[in-house]
């Protein structure tokens, strides 16, 4: 083969005559570069069996029907609300009217309605098919959260201005007006036996109240309670005990009687910067005498309540938002930062499943009424349901 100049060191030239034969390749047939890591997209998976796309925005809230187990209500930060069904594509009822996102959702116990909350303070009612039935005023601040009461068709909601009110919903009439709290009013909720409430606050206190009188009939802070804002509640089955999360990365469990608090726990871990990692959600167990929580630091804890120390820390790969038991079993189910949901058996500490499909974090979890499905809203727009009935 002949010198190449210098300029042309390291060139392959190709003549005609070194052609032996030409092959025509359509340009579907050629191999994406994407498909170069074929073995590494597992991140691609879909582990759901319906998507719901109907919002243009994150999801922040979702609920299902307790009597009804393919009726599900999304909201975000569209300032829309939707009502649609699991295995019906062409079903859905839109949720006109909030002026700002939906940020709290929630059916009545006996499922003939729903209730929208948004940060434009307005309370919202709505029948199973979405149809308007009234709005609730009053707040003069974003609405946070919004529970029924368990027995009648009472709505309590907490609000941006540090009060919570209560509503009958069949009029649209307000009933109280719980004023306290020196800062946003960041979770609450109605005592199973509907004879007592729990709210608490950024100004970090919970109130114990009588939702009859709106008296608040115990103000729990100071030590050994927490130092920073509540960002979550739960009261426990027989009406006796309230667990509460913190930014400071501390678990309170309270006495609802006595206003005292008789067991506590704090975040495993804390941030980079040496501060604690918030708690972001936290639950009593149905049928066992456990509380779990989660949080920023990645991880859900399953504690013991006889023995007030935890059974099993469970850990995650980013921090845990929201958590749903599946029924009144030994299985719970974690969203995440990552986009995944795990479903962990709380007897053994193992996850024993791990749903993939979601490209952003999970904002909140619902288990419908047959315990068949669980559906999932993200911050990437989408709802999403994984079947689980091979659990239940």
């Amino acid at each position: 083969m002949p010198a190449q100049d210098d300029e042309e060191q390291g060139q392959v030239f190709v003549d005609e005559s070194d052609i032996i034969h030409e092959v025509d390749v359509d340009e579907e047939d050629l191999p994406d570069a994407d498909d170069e890591d074929d073995t590494e997209n597992i991140e691609d998976t879909d582990d759901s069996i319906h998507i719901f796309t109907g919002h243009t925005g994150e999801l922040y809230a979702v609920a299902c029907s307790p009597t009804d187990p393919v009726l599900v209500a999304t909201g975000g930060g569209d300032d829309k609300g939707f009502l649609w069904k699991i295995g019906h594509a062409d079903w859905a009822s839109e949720l006109r009217g909030h002026t700002d996102s939906v940020s709290s959702l929630a059916f009545s116990s006996d499922g003939q309605l729903l209730a929208s909350g948004g940060f434009d303070g307005l309370v919202k009612v709505w029948d199973t098919f979405g149809n308007y039935k009234r709005t609730l005023e009053g707040p003069g601040g974003g609405i946070e959260w919004i529970r029924w009461h368990p027995k009648g068709h009472l709505i309590l909601a907490g609000s941006e201005d540090c009060t919570a009110w209560m509503w009958n919903a069949d009029n649209g009439k307000c009933l109280n007006v719980f004023s306290g709290h020196g800062a946003i009013v960041t979770c609450g909720d109605f005592a199973p036996d509907g004879k007592t409430i729990c709210s608490g606050s950024e100004d970090a206190t919970l109130r114990i109240w009588n939702p009859r009188s709106g008296e608040s009939i115990h103000v729990v802070r100071g030590h050994p309670y927490h130092t920073e804002g509540l960002t979550c509640l739960s009261i426990s089955s027989d009406s006796t005990l309230a667990i509460t999360g913190s930014k400071d990365g501390s678990v309170h469990i309270v006495n609802i009687t006595t206003g005292k608090v008789v067991s506590s726990c704090s975040s495993q871990t804390g941030s980079t910067d040496g501060n604690p990692e918030s708690i972001e959600c936290v639950s009593f167990a149905p049928n066992f005498l456990w509380a779990v929580f989660g949080g920023m630091d990645q991880n859900l804890t399953i504690w013991d309540l006889q023995n007030s120390s935890p059974r099993f820390i469970c850990n995650h790969e980013e921090g845990v938002t929201c958590l749903a038991w599946l029924g009144a079993s030994k299985l719970l189910a974690t969203g995440c930062c990552d986009g995944r949901i795990r479903i962990w058996n709380c007897l053994s500490g193992e996850c024993i499943e791990t749903f993939k499909g979601h490209e952003h974090a999970i904002q909140s979890l619902a288990v419908s009424s047959n315990l068949e499905f669980l559906v999932s809203v993200s911050m990437d727009g989408t709802a999403r349901v994984f079947e689980i009935r091979d659990f239940c």
